[in-house]
C-alpha cells in the first residue's frame, strides 16, 4: 500500500491493495510491483494490434471477489449480514454498553464492601476480554468464515449470564461476568464486524454504522431492563431474562451472517500480526484508538454515579445511560452515511474533538438535571461515531482478505485502555473522597489526546490539506 498517494485518499488505497490489475501508475514498492505483475508504462511506444492482443491475454484478473467493482453494496444477501451483525452488536457491545448499571448495583448491593476501583474491575475485564481476542478471532475467520465462531460465541456469552445469575461473591462475578461472558461476546462481534466489511465498499461506512446501531439499542434496553427487573424479580431473574433474549437474537445472528467471499485458510504467521503496525497510517490510526479509548468509556460507567453525586435523584439518574445510548444510534448511523460522503477519517476527526469538548465543556461543570441530560443525549451522539468508524478506518487502509486480523489487532489494543481505563477512574474518584471531577478531567485529556493522534493519522495519508476527502 502507497502511504503517499493522493486525491480520493484512502479508497484509492484500498483499490490499489485489493485489485491486483494492471495499472498505470508507478508503484514505488518493486516487490509490490511483482506481486501485482505490474507492466510498464508502454503508452508513448508503437504497439501493432497482435502484441497488444497478446499482452492482454497475459495480464492478469483480479482474485474473484477482491475487486472493488465486485462488491455489491447491497442486497438480500448483504443487509441480511447487516442485520444479524446489527444482532450480534446489540448482544455483545450493546451488553457491555449497560455496565454503568452494574457498577451503580454492586456498589450498593452485593458488593457494597469493596470499593469503587475494586468494582470496577468487573466492567474493565468486560471491555477488555471482549476486545482482547481480537488478533485470534480475526485470524480464525480469514481462515474459516464466521460460522463456528459464531457458534462457540452464543455458548459462552449465554452461559456466561447465567453463571452471573447465581453468583453472589466477587470472584464469582469476576469469573461469569468479567470473562466468560464477555470471550464469548468477542466471538460473536468479530465475525459479524468482518463479514459485513466484505459485502459493502462504497457504501462501507454506512453499512457499518447500521451494524453499530445495534449496540446502542442493546444499550438503551439492557439498562432499563436490568434495572426494572432486579427491582421486581431480583438479580438472578435479570439476568437470566437477558440470556434468553441475548440467546434468541444469536440463534437469528447464526443463521444470517455470512462472508461474501469464502474462507481461505493459511498458516499462522506471527509477522501476520506484527506486520500491519509497520504501517504508518496503520500505526496512527490505532494508536490514535487507544488513547481516545482510555477515556471514552469513563462516561458510561460513571454517568449515574456523577449524577447522583451532584444531586440527581437515582430514579431519573438510572435513565441516563439509555438517553446515552438512544443518541447513540444516530451518532452510530448518521456520521457513518457522511463519511462515505466527505471522507472516514475527516469524519472521526470532526466528532472525536466534539467528544471532547462535551467532556470538559459540559461534564466538568454539569449540576443538576437538565445538565447531565443534555450531555448524555449529545455525547451519546458524537461518541457513537468512533464505533461505526474506528472499524471503517482500518479497513479503508487494509486489504479485504486481511481486514479480520489488522480490525482484531486494533481492539486488541483497545483493550488494554478499556481494562486500565475504568480502575484509574475509579481510583481517581476514591482519593478525592467520591469526587468526580478530576476522573472527568482524566476522561477528557485523554481523549483529547486521541483526537490529535487520528489528526496525525489523517495527516500520514492526505497531508494537511482539510480540503481533501481522506
Amino acid at each position: 500500500m502507497d502511504d503517499s498517494s493522493g486525491t480520493e485518499a484512502t479508497i484509492d488505497n484500498e483499490k490499489h491493495s485489493i485489485d491486483h490489475r494492471p495499472s498505470t501508475s508507478h508503484n514505488s514498492d518493486p516487490k509490490e510491483q511483482t506481486e501485482a505483475n505490474i507492466l510498464p508504462d508502454t503508452a508513448d511506444e508503437p504497439q501493432d494490434v497482435d502484441l497488444e492482443k497478446a499482452q492482454s491475454e497475459e495480464k492478469p484478473k483480479a482474485p474473484a471477489g477482491f475487486d472493488p467493482s465486485s462488491f455489491p453494496d447491497g442486497g438480500l444477501e448483504a443487509w441480511l449480514a447487516v442485520s444479524g451483525a446489527f444482532c450480534c452488536l446489540f448482544c455483545s457491545f450493546g451488553w457491555i454498553n449497560a455496565i454503568g448499571v452494574f457498577q451503580t448495583y454492586y456498589e450498593m448491593g452485593p458488593l457494597s464492601n469493596y470499593s469503587a476501583s475494586t468494582i470496577s474491575w468487573i466492567p474493565a475485564l468486560e471491555v477488555f476480554m471482549m476486545f482482547l481476542g481480537g488478533p485470534i478471532w480475526g485470524k480464525v475467520y480469514d481462515n474459516y468464515g464466521p460460522r463456528y465462531l459464531l457458534l462457540v460465541g452464543t455458548v459462552l456469552h449465554v452461559f456466561g449470564l447465567m453463571m452471573a445469575s447465581l453468583s453472589t461473591k466477587y470472584y464469582q462475578f469476576l469469573l461469569s461476568q468479567g470473562i466468560c461472558s464477555p470471550i464469548g461476546a468477542s466471538l460473536i462481534f468479530y465475525p459479524a464486524m468482518s463479514s459485513v466489511g466484505t459485502w459493502f465498499f462504497r457504501k462501507r461506512a454506512f453499512a457499518f454504522g447500521v451494524m453499530a446501531a445495534g449496540s446502542s439499542l442493546g444499550g438503551v434496553i439492557f439498562p432499563i431492563m436490568i434495572e426494572r427487573l432486579i427491582a421486581e424479580h431480583g438479580f438472578p431473574w435479570a439476568m437470566r431474562a437477558a440470556a434468553f433474549l441475548i440467546l434468541g437474537l444469536l440463534i437469528y445472528a447464526n443463521f444470517t451472517v455470512k462472508s461474501r467471499l469464502p474462507p481461505t485458510p493459511r498458516p499462522w504467521v506471527f509477522m501476520d500480526f506484527v506486520r500491519p503496525f509497520t504501517e504508518l497510517p496503520y500505526f496512527l490510526t490505532v494508536f490514535a484508538a487507544f488513547i481516545f479509548f482510555f477515556g471514552m468509556f469513563l462516561p458510561f460507567t460513571f454517568v449515574i454515579l456523577s449524577a447522583e453525586y451532584n444531586g440527581m435523584s437515582a430514579n431519573l439518574a438510572g435513565y441516563l445511560l439509555a438517553v446515552l445510548n438512544a443518541a447513540s444510534i444516530f451518532g452510530r448511523t448518521l456520521p457513518g452515511w457522511i463519511a462515505d460522503k466527505v471522507g472516514r477519517f475527516n469524519t472521526m476527526v470532526v466528532t472525536s474533538f466534539i467528544s471532547t469538548i462535551l467532556v470538559l465543556g459540559l461534564w466538568l461543570p454539569a449540576r443538576g438535571n437538565v445538565p447531565y441530560i443534555l450531555f448524555a443525549a449529545f455525547f451519546g451522539f458524537s461518541s457513537g461515531a468512533f464505533v461505526s468508524l474506528a472499524p471503517a478506518l482500518i479497513v479503508q487502509i487494509s486489504d479485504v482478505r486481511q481486514i479480520g486480523v489488522r480490525t482484531g489487532s486494533m481492539f486488541a489494543a483497545i483493550s488494554v485502555a478499556a481494562l486500565v481505563g475504568n480502575p484509574i477512574g475509579g481510583t481517581l474518584v476514591s482519593h478525592a473522597h467520591g469526587n468526580y471531577q478530576n476522573l472527568i478531567i482524566f476522561c477528557g485529556v485523554m481523549m483529547f489526546g486521541g483526537s490529535c493522534m487520528f489528526v496525525a493519522a489523517r495527516a500520514s495519508l492526505e497531508g494537511l490539506n482539510v480540503k481533501k476527502k481522506v
